[in-house]
């Protein structure tokens, strides 16, 4: 998991992040937080309707983001069918 300094020094940060089920590996998930391993909890822990029923869930990738926009439109675009196709082909 990355480090915390960037945030704790002013510099805020923003993950899009990849998940795949530990239970089914067909299963994934793409979103973006600002506090990764709190999501990644948050998710294990059944408190997203959308993951809930395939938990437990494993972080694949994270990509940081110094920008809000920039992140929001990353994630956007891996949701789209291009997005789709390049994170199967590069990220998962």
């Amino acid at each position: 998991m990355p480090s915390e300094a960037s945030a704790k020094e002013g510099c805020p940060v923003h993950y899009v992040y990849l998940l795949q089920s530990e239970q089914s590996g067909d299963h994934r998930y793409v979103g973006c937080t600002k506090d990764l391993k709190q999501r990644l909890a948050d998710h294990n822990a059944g408190k997203s309707s959308h993951t809930a029923k395939f938990r437990p869930w494993k972080l694949v990738t994270y990509l940081a983001f110094s920008n809000e926009d920039q992140a929001s439109a990353f994630e956007r675009y891996l949701k789209s069918g291009s997005g789709h196709a390049f994170a199967r082909r590069r990220l998962w």
